[in-house]
């Protein structure tokens, strides 16, 4: 029975090792972008002498509530019309064939080049409407848009310079959020995507790691596409994908953290888990597919290790579910095993191995609000981290699937268009009772407040925080879906 509760402790400890290891380079990438941040910019590049040609590519499939809006955005971008070449990649089954049908109309009786591009089938599905949209144009670049964004008119202008270098193949702008205060839901996703593109893409961009096009909100060079080989459907993350593949074979992308980008949040559970589903799931089928290359390149060690904890960053939920699953019976074995209590104690204050991340969030808040303080951050970093750990058993079998190589389908990120949710929803979300997911994280709820409580009893409270951060964690993602899925009925 100790040779057990010994293994237990030390497959706990491995979770650790490997969450100290993911934080360590974060806080590398955090040092880098502070670095980036305190210099002064480079100035933007010279307006080219003869602005070329670009098509800006809409990949839609039913975003009813939100294609007129992208249409209309795009077709007010300030870049010469002779120059621009506009394609709907419109794979939808549903009333938004209609809704584009008529935008397109209306903008190219304005003067636009603009295409309502219909497939046979939906094959290869986002990948393969930008692989088939390009056979029909003759951009030398490609701007890419998901429907839910709403780019500034200055959009191209302010991108396409930076294609003057020949090496160049992407220019990736910084997301922003149309609908941040709309809910908590949306503003924690608000605070982990600006850490990302405040700090994590400016971090790898600065110390000459490979960065990644994030699918939309930003322009390739056509000729690095197809360099590349191409758009692959065979991960659910093509962007990602396809960005290795580019730098691999030598590309340079420039990442642009002061052009905006605005699009809008899930805000909603359901949409949520689809869209973090997504990209776990295509994070760790991209790892599957590139790693070994990456390890054969020439690129750096350190561009190597960040690399390796960049595709394996989606398995830090598997770390952290193993880890919140063992926590709860290695209280009772510190029972069993005294003369491993101080092994115990070590396990328990190794959590401030975390403290790197405070950090990393931290300097992300304070380039997103430069006013705030302490005070505004802390609920704020609490409340993130606990519902990305009652997210953990959601992404941990994505991830699981993503490594088996499981084939499954591109399912979309649901999008309001801004109107109040309550009113528009149950016409909107797919499922009206919760799945067996959900049931499983209410059940897993329960499970660490009996840890919580467990850890009570025994006067055993090295791990109390930890458990708080899941029972509210867990318990805000099953509320949210339960609340969610009711509104869908």
């Amino acid at each position: 029975m100790h040779e057990l509760e010994i293994a237990l402790l030390v497959l706990y400890g491995l979770c650790l090792t490997f969450i100290l290891g993911f934080s360590l380079a974060q806080l590398h990438l955090t040092r880098l972008a502070r670095r980036a941040y305190r210099q002064l910019p480079p100035p933007a590049p010279a307006v080219p002498a003869a602005w070329p040609r670009v098509t800006v590519q809409l990949p839609i499939y039913n975003e009813l509530y939100v294609v007129e809006r992208v249409i209309d955005a795009i077709a007010a971008l300030d870049y010469p019309a002779d120059r621009l070449h506009i394609q709907v990649l419109d794979d939808s089954t549903d009333d938004t064939v209609a809704l584009a049908a008529a935008r397109v109309a209306y903008h190219r009786a304005r003067g636009r080049r603009i295409d309502h591009v219909r497939r046979p089938s939906r094959e290869g599905f986002k990948a393969g409407a930008l692989a088939y949209g390009l056979l029909a144009t003759d951009g030398e670049l490609v701007a890419i848009f998901d429907a839910d964004f709403v780019p500034e008119p200055d959009f191209l202008r302010r991108t396409v310079p930076y294609f003057h270098e020949p090496a160049v193949g992407v220019v990736q702008t910084r997301w922003t959020h149309l609908n941040e205060d709309d809910s908590l839901l949306t503003r924690l996703q608000a605070f982990g995507l600006n850490a990302h593109f405040l700090v994590e893409q400016v971090g790898r961009s600065t110390g000459g790691h490979f960065i990644n096009f994030n699918g939309t909100g930003g322009v390739w060079r056509r000729t690095c596409i197809d360099d590349a080989g191409g758009w692959h459907a065979d991960t659910l993350t093509e962007d990602l994908d396809l960005s290795y593949r580019a730098q691999l074979r030598g590309w340079r992308f420039v990442y642009l953290p002061r052009v905006a980008a605005p699009a809008e949040l899930p805000a909603a559970m359901d949409a949520l888990r689809s869209q973090q589903f997504r990209w776990n799931k295509g994070g760790a089928e991209t790892a599957r597919k590139h790693l070994g290359q990456v390890f054969r390149s020439d690129a750096t060690a350190g561009t190597k290790l960040h690399a390796t904890f960049h595709l394996l960053n989606s398995t830090v939920f598997m770390a952290i579910l193993l880890m919140a699953l063992l926590s709860v019976p290695l209280l009772f074995a510190r029972e069993h095993l005294p003369e491993l209590r101080l092994v115990f104690q070590l396990a328990s204050v190794f959590l401030l191995t975390l403290a790197p991340l405070v950090y990393y969030y931290f300097t992300a808040w304070r380039l997103a609000t430069p006013a705030a303080s302490w005070l505004g951050f802390v609920p704020k970093f609490v409340l993130f981290l606990a519902m990305s750990m009652g997210l953990s058993l959601h992404n941990t079998l994505a991830v699981l699937g993503g490594l088996a190589g499981r084939k499954t389908a591109f399912i979309r990120t649901p999008k309001l268009g801004l109107r109040p949710p309550p009113s528009h929803w149950r016409q909107r979300y797919r499922t009206g009772r919760p799945d067996v997911r959900t049931v499983l994280e209410g059940v897993l709820t329960l499970y660490f407040l009996f840890g919580l409580g467990a850890g009570v009893y025994l006067g055993n409270l090295g791990l109390l925080p930890f458990h708080l951060l899941l029972v509210t964690g867990f318990g805000l993602v099953f509320y949210y879906s339960v609340r969610h899925n009711r509104r869908a009925a």
